[in-house]
């Protein structure tokens, strides 16, 4: 057997035998270095790993993850959810407009889908339920609009694309990802409200209105976390990395003196919580260095690029089976295992055919939030119908509903690539060729 299969065959059968990702991905580059190079290449494991992990964007992450971890604890997502109560007003379908419109702010601090959802999904559930809502309903709006965290800026998703995909810039790949991720928000929507009209859920006469202006002055801080880390970035007052930093100050400053539902007790047990989550994702990262090492070097990625491209010389039709293969992906693992694991398979793709790569990068983070509220994995659906105490099988049904309204929004991107490019393109970054 050829050292390619070897290597893939070796990480598939570990992750089948329910090893963990990035034990996966090192046992993986290890068989490949062992069929098909010296042996004393393996001395290459500590630079590998070292290598992967000793990169300044990288700071980022950690960076972030505490700021949705600060974030959700300060008590932001009930000050949002008032507030856009107060906007919406009572009527039918109207939770279901709160629900997706503070996932979205949300995704503006943290970056991360799974901790919206908890931080959403603790808020809205009971509101929801009390207005007549089926929990699995509820539990999968949420997960799916929570997953816009990944497309909508600052997301973790996107800056280690930015470090995986050589000079692709961060900060237009951020400005990329607000409309398409507006768009999906938008078209989770669509089916919430005909269904909750459909079947006059939220009766408007037994829902209360919040006041607006003590609402109002009371998510002002958590409004402003999205226009200065966004603000910031655009101005050129801070990087990508720094803007962690600034959120980071932002989210105490707001969890302790405003809000004060942080004090130092609590925000020593986030610090140490964001370390373990960072841990297991830089963890993940160190080891997918010896994998994608072993398959460069071995060739293993360009030859099954050669393979896909055998299958078709239509850009289109292969398009269309790198987004299948991703959304398996996505049914099954995170977000940095894939870009990890598919990026250097998929990138003599992009080059041959020209695909931009801000736009790709943008449609794999489509994808991939599609994965996140898809069962079986589905890690921001077991968050919500954890919060809501039922099974993840009572939600399919919904969370079918929600997958085909955010494939549409995934197809208008794919063939209206302006969507993406658009507002980058205007603030001035280079976005490469359409």
């Amino acid at each position: 057997m050829s050292p390619d299969w070897l290597m893939i065959g070796s990480f598939l059968l570990a992750l089948l035998l329910g090893m963990p990702v990035a034990i996966a991905l090192g046992l993986g580059g290890a068989v490949g270095i062992l069929a098909g190079l010296p042996a004393d290449m393996l001395g290459t494991f500590g630079t590998n790993t070292y290598n992967s992990v000793a990169k300044y964007p990288l700071i980022a992450i950690p960076l972030f993850i505490l700021t949705g971890l600060i974030f959700e604890r300060a008590g932001v997502a009930a000050s949002l959810v008032r507030f856009a109560q107060a906007i919406i007003g009572p009527r039918h379908g109207g939770l279901t407009v709160v629900a997706v419109l503070v996932c979205l702010i949300m995704g503006g601090m943290s970056g991360s889908g799974p901790a919206d959802a908890a931080a959403v999904a603790m808020v809205m559930l009971p509101s929801m339920r009390k207005a007549g809502y089926p929990q699995p309903f509820s539990a999968s709006l949420i997960a799916a609009s929570s997953s816009t965290a990944i497309l909508i800026p600052p997301s973790i998703a996107l800056i280690l694309y930015s470090i995986v995909v050589p000079g692709v810039d961060l900060r237009a790949l951020f400005a990329a990802g607000l409309f398409p991720g507006i768009l999906a928000g938008v078209s989770l929507l669509a089916p919430a409200l005909y269904f909750a009209r459909r079947h006059r859920w939220e009766d408007p006469e037994t829902v209360e209105r919040p006041p607006f202006w003590p609402s109002f002055k009371a998510a002002i801080p958590a409004l402003f976390a999205p226009v200065i880390i966004l603000g910031g970035l655009r101005s050129g007052l801070f990087t990508p990395t720094e803007a962690a930093v600034v959120a980071v100050a932002y989210g105490v400053l707001v969890g302790t003196l405003i809000y004060r539902n942080l004090s130092l007790k609590n925000l020593f047990g986030l610090i140490s919580e964001a370390a373990v989550t960072s841990g297991v994702v830089m963890f993940i990262i160190a080891l997918a260095g010896i994998f994608a090492w072993a398959g460069t070097t071995l060739g293993t990625f360009q030859h099954l690029a050669d393979a896909l491209l055998s299958l078709s010389d239509n850009g289109w039709v292969l398009l269309g089976l790198v987004m299948v293969l991703v959304l398996i992906a996505g049914m099954l693992l995170d977000a940095v295992s894939i870009y990890l694991i598919l990026i250097p398979i998929v990138l003599p793709l992009m080059n041959h055919f020209g695909w931009n790569p801000i736009w790709f990068g943008i449609l794999l983070a489509m994808n991939i939030a599609i994965g996140q509220f898809t069962p079986p994995v589905a890690v921001n659906l077991m968050v919500t119908t954890r919060v809501a105490n039922i099974r993840l099988e009572h939600t399919l049904g919904w969370a079918l509903v929600f997958i085909a309204a955010m494939a549409v929004s995934l197809l208008l991107v794919m063939l209206v690539p302006g969507i993406a490019l658009w507002l980058p393109e205007q603030l001035g970054y280079v976005v490469g060729p359409w």
